[in-house]
């Protein structure tokens, strides 16, 4: 479908061409030389680094010259994930756009508006004249969804600005001035394999809501891969050939798969058998002859299963101080096992940096007690409460004056990439806003139509008073 007669017609114009490039996480040379091209058409000074950051320089308007300058910051990659039998190749293929009343999605796939609406509104702010606004620092960082790797590797030096507005929250009304630090971990065990035969079995589970592993893991939405491992656990004589589950480490997974070999005699019970573990996904299950196959002993099978099913998942501790909102937290996001290679990985957030360290070395000796080898990337600090904050005091007063009504002023339980930020630039004063989005990192993410121009907005009035 075509953006160009949406409001504001700048930003949409913008994320439709984004949404034509291949942006997912890990492949954004595309996206980043969009950017810098952009820049360069335009005579704004610019700099790309070899990450694939881009921070494009924009001079004051006219009679702000003399105020502090301002950080736009926001992420070009995005988590790909589309649902089953769908065909679309997130490395060659645009985004297939369709509207549903007020809400913007892509067909059968993830829109992208995380954070590809942070994207558009710094890019058509660059593009814009006449509007006021501070000397704008516009960085974009690369790799954020699989471990704010741009923001941990981006060069501050040449940065003047002190006053940060990040775009990748999903809340309109929501400043965000806190979030969680975290770390990616993964667990690898070689299981021998040797040919055995039996009734090969394919066991599916799809239809789970699947979910943000930071903002949704409260709602204790099931694990697809640990409802799999529950399934398999009342089949204690299978001997496991693959496992799959998960695409990325920071979504709740909401599809899984194994493929196993069962006795022939076992078979007409087995469905009955883990129907009860299924945590409401639908399932498919078939079984059929076959000639040898290479597949795990049955001892080294349960041995999988139960490792998958012994680590801590989900919420462990909630801030006292704070009624509702998670402390600390991990989601098992990635499930493997193949020709004998089984992998976890995954997503560990804390606002405490010792609760943190303390769920990684729970993991880290899980790995210990089985043989398994361990390790940890993608770390990235937690963004603490600033008590007393400028920036957060003219948002707060802005949004009232628009909308009539009082922001929610919070910290969240998910990675952003202040805390880095803040890190490399002292005395940084930071707040996240962002439109509002529902699902994202999943094939049902939308992003309000309305909400962006209420936003954008917004954000024209702040950098005004700023």
């Amino acid at each position: 479908m075509d953006l160009t007669n949406m409001e504001p017609k700048k930003v949409f114009a913008f994320f439709e061409e984004l949404t034509r490039i291949p942006h997912e996480s890990g492949h954004t040379a595309a996206v980043s030389g969009w950017v810098e091209d952009f820049a360069r058409k335009r005579g704004l000074r610019c700099r790309r680094d070899g990450l694939g950051n881009v921070v494009v320089w924009k001079d004051a308007a006219p009679g702000y010259e003399s105020r502090p300058a301002v950080i736009l910051q926001g992420h070009l990659d995005m988590v790909c994930v589309k649902d089953p039998g769908v065909d679309h190749d997130f490395g060659r293929d645009p985004l297939k756009l369709a509207l549903d009343g007020d809400w913007l999605k892509a067909e059968g796939t993830s829109l992208g508006g995380d954070d590809g609406a942070a994207a558009a509104m710094m890019m058509a702010l660059l593009d814009s004249d006449g509007i006021p606004h501070p000397p704008i620092e516009a960085v974009f960082t690369v790799d954020e969804e699989i471990g704010l790797l741009g923001a941990a590797g981006l060069d501050c030096s040449d940065l003047q600005g002190r006053l940060l507005i990040n775009l990748d929250s999903e809340a309109e009304g929501v400043l965000t001035v806190g979030c969680a630090g975290g770390a990616r971990c993964d667990l690898e065990a070689a299981l021998p394999v040797r040919e055995a035969s039996g009734k090969l079995c394919t066991l599916e589970l799809s239809g789970l809501p699947g979910g943000h592993s930071g903002t949704e893991i409260h709602k204790n939405i099931p694990n697809a891969d640990r409802v799999l491992a529950e399934c398999l656990r009342t089949l204690p004589d299978a001997r496991l050939v693959s496992l799959y589950g998960g695409e990325q480490d920071n979504a709740i997974p909401d599809r899984s798969k194994a493929v196993f070999l069962l006795p022939e005699e076992q078979v007409a019970n087995a469905a009955g058998k883990f129907r009860e573990a299924m945590a409401g996904a639908a399932c498919a299950f078939t079984a059929a002859p076959s000639g040898p196959v290479d597949a795990l002993s049955v001892e080294d099978s349960r041995k999988a299963v139960s490792l998958i099913l012994s680590a801590p998942n989900g919420v462990q501790a909630m801030e006292p101080d704070l009624p509702g909102q998670v402390r600390t937290s991990l989601n098992l996001g990635i499930l493997r096992l193949e020709g004998g290679s089984l992998r976890l990985t995954w997503s560990v957030r804390s606002s405490v940096a010792a609760e943190k360290e303390g769920l990684i070395e729970k993991l880290k000796a899980l790995a210990d007690g089985c043989g398994a080898s361990f390790g940890r990337r993608g770390d990235y600090p937690a963004w603490e409460y600033r008590p007393d904050s400028r920036l957060r005091d003219v948002m707060v007063r802005v949004y009232r004056e628009m909308s009539g009504k009082d922001a929610v002023v919070e910290t969240i339980h998910a990675g952003l990439e202040c805390g880095l930020l803040a890190e490399k630039l002292p005395g940084l004063d930071a707040v996240s806003i962002g439109p509002d989005m529902q699902d994202i990192h999943s094939p049902r993410e939308r992003l309000s139509v309305s909400s962006v121009q209420r936003s954008w907005d917004y954000l024209l009035a702040v950098l005004a008073q700023l």
